[in-house]
């Protein structure tokens, strides 16, 4: 689910398209004019179809003969993609993802730390631990706080001994890195290095009960993170 690497003018056309078709500059089942945008762009089109290609692969578009290169309806869209969610919260949409990502998180979180709390075994604490430090450590660096606080949940996904579980990473990480590059960015975000170390030492206690209880204080406090967010943007509107 990384975001697309490519730079240059090949990387401009990918994120300019990509971010007008999440947007809704384009409309669901509208036909894209590929010479027109290429033109418009100013770029070949040997280049706007090598970026078409990545936007398909993303499930923004798809080509048909006789129909031709067309945006896709918004339930095929691949929402789990970097790309994408930062797109969204680019175009306006951020809002909504991060509601809908709170809402995940309240659903599997709690019972993951609860089942962590359950499963653990030292390696598992070592990962935590590690990205615990690195938590502290990156205090005021926004990428690496993004990072360490990825790694815990990670971690945590891991701990529970689930291989199914541990695999929805994909799901949440993509999300929580835009949440966190967010609230980080902003500033006002509480300290998080407490209240994951409280979610920590309730699993390294194996006590399953006060681990999720205190995943719930996190995600709480997660929540109050976001508020601050919208508050500051509504006042600078």
């Amino acid at each position: 689910m990384s975001s697309y690497a490519g730079r240059g003018v090949h990387g401009q056309v990918v994120r300019q398209l990509g971010a007008r078709i999440v947007g809704g500059d384009f409309a669901e089942g509208e036909i894209l004019d590929v010479r027109a945008l290429g033109t418009e762009l100013d770029v070949s089109l040997t280049v706007m179809r090598e970026s078409l290609k990545v936007l398909a692969g993303k499930g923004l578009i798809d080509a048909r003969q006789k129909r031709g290169t067309f945006v896709r309806p918004r339930a095929a869209w691949n929402l789990l993609d970097s790309d994408v969610i930062r797109w969204r919260v680019e175009t306006g949409d951020g809002e909504r993802l991060m509601r809908d990502l709170a809402d995940v998180r309240s659903l599997v979180e709690p019972a993951a730390a609860h089942r962590a709390a359950q499963r653990r075994t030292e390696a598992d604490l070592v990962a935590l631990g590690a990205a615990l430090a690195a938590m502290a450590d990156a205090h005021g660096d926004t990428a690496a706080e993004a990072e360490a606080d990825a790694s815990f949940h990670r971690a945590l996904l891991v701990a529970t001994g689930n291989e199914l579980l541990a695999r929805l990473d994909l799901l949440l990480e993509p999300g929580l890195r835009e949440r966190d590059r967010l609230v980080h960015a902003r500033g006002g975000a509480d300290d998080p290095v407490p209240s994951h170390r409280a979610v920590l030492d309730a699993i390294r206690d194996q006590d399953a009960p006060r681990a999720e209880l205190a995943m719930l204080d996190l995600l709480a406090k997660a929540a109050e993170d976001l508020d601050h967010v919208s508050a500051t943007r509504a006042d600078a509107g």
